[in-house]
């Protein structure tokens, strides 16, 4: 069978996850929850790691291409009400996972994103989207809400009211119009997604990955925060990067006029 989850190792210390699982539309069964949460919890202990992307199998045909459409239905109505609970604990925290893992995570979007599949891209850092993506949180549509984060991350991208008007009626987006409501970074041609996704890794893995890595952090967690509260968190991330290896280097690359050459000390 098949690897559910493909692994590419780029030079520059990018990481390229592939959901495959295209016969099914890349959807999430609880295999391929396991197999991502497995490569998250390692990435946050591979110290030469920079920036992870994700994407979809079954990309060639650009009608056909998809993302992730979600839970997958077949498996759900085998499901007894027990075993559900457990699966939608386990995505939501495998998304939390994704959101959290030290590096900087990209969505490249290429086609449905339904769900728990929009609910995953949510979950990144950064999305990128291919022209012909179509998206939306449509839970509400099968009796049942968004349960992997959609509730709580969505607004935070987009506010309160565009969320709710999004979820309440089930609506499905075009990337155009995810792009106009700040949902996505950018739209590019179908072809041009995975090469776009890899411009912009290389773009933050060239940087300090400490320094990144402790920026995502202040981010993350001084966005609900008080200002009293985020600010001084900012300063304590800030600590954290002042003894490094890779500062000084910075400043010595600085003096020299060269490029700095970051090893994440």
């Amino acid at each position: 069978m098949a690897d559910i989850l493909l692994r590419e190792r780029m030079e520059e210390g990018i990481l390229i996850l592939t959901l495959n699982r295209p016969e099914a539309m890349n959807c999430f069964n609880f295999d391929l929850i396991a197999a991502l949460a497995d490569v998250i919890r390692e990435a946050n202990f591979d110290m030469d790691l920079r920036c992870i992307i994700i994407t979809g199998a079954g990309g060639e045909d650009p009608k056909k291409a998809s993302f992730s459409t979600g839970a997958d239905l077949k498996e759900r109505r085998t499901l007894s009400p027990d075993q559900v609970r457990r699966f939608i604990f386990t995505i939501r925290n495998t998304f939390t996972a994704v959101e959290q893992v030290r590096v900087p995570v990209i969505a490249a979007i290429n086609g449905f994103a339904f769900g728990g599949g929009m609910e995953l891209a949510l979950a990144c850092d950064l999305r990128i989207a291919s022209s012909n993506v179509i998206m939306g949180l449509t839970e509400t549509s099968l009796a049942i809400i968004p349960g992997a984060g959609g509730t709580q991350r969505l607004p935070r991208i987009i506010g309160i009211a565009k969320a709710k008007e999004l979820i309440f009626t089930a609506r499905r987006i075009d990337a155009r119009t995810a792009l106009d409501i700040g949902l996505v970074n950018r739209v590019v041609e179908p072809a041009e997604l995975m090469p776009a996704a890899r411009v912009l890794a290389r773009e933050i893995a060239k940087n300090g990955p400490i320094g990144v890595s402790q920026a995502k952090f202040a981010i993350n967690n001084g966005m609900e925060a008080s200002l009293g509260v985020a600010l001084p968190l900012e300063s304590k991330a800030y600590e954290v990067t002042i003894p490094t290896k890779d500062r000084l280097e910075a400043l010595a690359a600085f003096a020299e006029k060269r490029k700095p050459v970051f090893k994440g000390e």
